[in-house]
């Protein structure tokens, strides 16, 4: 749980608040758990991220063939 004590300014105090909260992954994971999604199409959801992460790296190592 994120708690972030008030100093005197505020918005500095929201700022980190919502920094703690997004590093700790509370928002995404509330994200996730709005609806309901059934364990095999989390697993074709991981499967589609993967080759899209996978297809990113191998697009990043090739050398450009400019001669």
């Amino acid at each position: 749980m994120a708690r972030v004590t008030v100093f005197g300014n505020f918005e500095k105090a929201m700022r980190r608040f919502k920094k703690k909260v997004m590093n700790e992954g509370i928002i995404q994971e509330i994200r996730d758990r709005q609806y309901y999604e059934k364990p095999s199409a989390k697993r074709a959801k991981a499967k589609a991220a993967a080759k899209c992460r996978w297809a990113k790296k191998k697009r990043e190592s090739r050398t450009p063939d400019w001669d």
